[in-house]
């Protein structure tokens, strides 16, 4: 039982190690690349643009219009939104579609390590890797990252790739609407355009920008 006891102890010991070595280190040093990039490269076999940009060399409007839009407790969590999930879950017992309820860390988590697919084992190594990079990373990186590495377009990751591709800026240049645009097509990056927006992203970017005037605008994340 000791001998038991004592391996536990180191394989867990080891396990934790682990953990650290893969994330601790984008705290401050840009990922060359992510899972869902790679995935893009080798499965399938598309050309991946990215290219990092720095905090401050990103509009204001950018931040705030995606926490905005994807997880507006974000500032206050701890990497989940428990009572947007119990919302999803109660939408889908009245029969409604489940819907997803992810926050900002497990997007990042899931694109940065993992791969597409919602079955258990996945989710369970996302909701580790969330708890690991809240513990790890502070909240302006969390938000740094995800802007960095979200694919916006097929092959189009990170605002900069997807400043230049959609609108010919620079992601500092980008405007309160043009930010707005961008984060509209997160959830469907394959079928919609912030170039060449259709109705719903027009609308859907309309949107977002009177959830931004709610929050306050870019003072809401002063405290990150």
């Amino acid at each position: 039982m000791r001998r038991w006891m004592r391996w536990a102890v180191i394989a867990g010991l080891g396990w934790i190690a682990l953990t650290i070595l893969l994330v601790l280190p984008w705290r401050w040093i840009p990922p060359p690349t992510s899972a869902f990039m790679l995935r893009e490269h080798i499965v399938r076999e598309g050309t991946v643009r990215y290219e990092w940009a720095r905090w401050h060399d990103i509009s204001s409007h950018l931040p705030i219009a995606a926490v905005a839009a994807e997880d507006q407790k974000f500032p206050d969590h701890f990497g989940f939104d428990f009572d947007e999930i119990g919302n999803a879950l109660e939408r889908s017992r009245r029969g409604g579609r489940l819907r997803g309820a992810s926050t900002i860390t497990q997007q990042v988590a899931k694109n940065l390590y993992l791969w597409p697919g919602r079955n258990l084992f996945r989710k369970s190594l996302e909701a580790y890797l969330t708890v690991a990079i809240e513990l790890l990373w502070p909240k302006r990186r969390i938000l740094e990252v995800y802007l960095n590495i979200a694919e916006f377009g097929p092959g189009v990751f990170g605002v900069t790739a997807a400043s230049r591709h959609a609108f010919d800026r620079e992601p500092d240049e980008l405007t309160p609407r043009q930010a707005a645009t961008l984060i509209a097509v997160l959830p469907n990056p394959g079928g919609m355009s912030a170039g060449q927006p259709s109705e719903y992203v027009l609308r859907r970017a309309g949107e977002i920008q009177q959830a931004v005037a709610r929050l306050g605008g870019a003072a809401y994340l002063r405290g990150l």
